[in-house]
């Protein structure tokens, strides 16, 4: 079995010689975090982690995007978490972008590669390690678990990218398709983390404009995207962060496919309390 390619972060730092300006920008309604600027100096480490470092992509910001946190995380040969998650509220996606961790769920092991997809459902006990003699890299999304009375929170799974077929969206012959890893129909869940696929040429034909956040994390190929105003070009491994009802297209530029890991807040009501910044809800 041929492992799929997802980008990762570059890390390292450009030479002296590079130009300085890059694609990076952040606005009221938006910011891309291209590739170029994830290097070693911006990176995290984190608590109870061993031989690991992040970049946190996203948290939540009062007045901006308020409802997730986003990482790529890289685990060294031998690293690790016996304790990777500090808040017992929260629920997760884990998609791997490059070498082969395991992860319990519930004292269930799972051996995984690229394209590899958990879901951590709130209250699951899980760990992750790096048994390999490569560093494994992978996606991490981070949620607080709005509960609703008489609902079950959703339980915990594991699948991967090429056992999912992406269902094509309307009259868009083809072009423009969506893996969804969980019923779109089932309540339990408040967050989707799917993939949408775009085939050279395909657009979105109008301004997304809703109330749902987005983190925008390229897999694969380039396109030019809409974001409120501005129109600007991302490729394989940059980031694009989103708040609510900021105006959204696309047109798939590259020679081949465009694919990102999409992240959106869905099927609960609106709060109508104000909160503080910081709370991942």
């Amino acid at each position: 079995m041929t492992d799929r390619f997802y980008a990762a972060p570059t890390a390292g730092l450009p030479p002296q010689t590079a130009r300085t300006v890059d694609r990076a920008v952040f606005e009221t309604a938006y910011a891309v975090i291209p590739r170029g600027v994830m290097r070693d100096i911006v990176t995290s480490r984190l608590p109870h982690w061993r031989d690991t470092r992040a970049w946190i992509l996203a948290r939540p910001l009062s007045g901006f995007a308020e409802t997730f946190a986003q990482y790529v995380m890289e685990v060294g040969p031998g690293g690790g978490s016996d304790t990777p998650e500090p808040d017992p509220g929260a629920e997760a996606v884990l998609f791997v972008l490059d070498g082969r961790p395991t992860v319990t769920l519930d004292n269930t092991a799972y051996e995984l590669r690229p394209g590899s997809y958990v879901f951590v459902g709130p209250g699951t006990r899980w760990t992750l390690h790096n048994r390999d003699y490569v560093p494994a890299r992978f996606q991490w999304i981070r949620k607080r678990y709005i509960p609703v009375e008489g609902i079950d929170a959703p339980a915990s799974f594991v699948t991967h990218d090429d056992d999912v077929v992406p269902e094509p969206m309307p009259d868009c012959d083809g072009v423009w398709a969506t893996s969804r890893f969980v019923d779109a129909d089932d309540i339990a869940h408040d967050m989707h983390v799917t993939i949408v696929t775009f085939q050279p040429g395909g657009v979105i034909p109008f301004s997304e404009t809703h109330v749902m956040e987005h983190g925008l994390y390229v897999l694969e190929g380039k396109a030019v995207y809409q974001l409120n105003k501005d129109w600007v070009e991302v490729e394989a491994g940059d980031f694009m962060w989103l708040r609510a009802f900021c105006p959204q297209a696309c047109y798939a530029a590259g020679p081949g496919p465009f694919r990102y890991l999409l992240y959106k807040d869905v099927n609960r009501h609106p709060s109508l309390a104000l909160h503080q910044s910081g709370d991942i809800r």
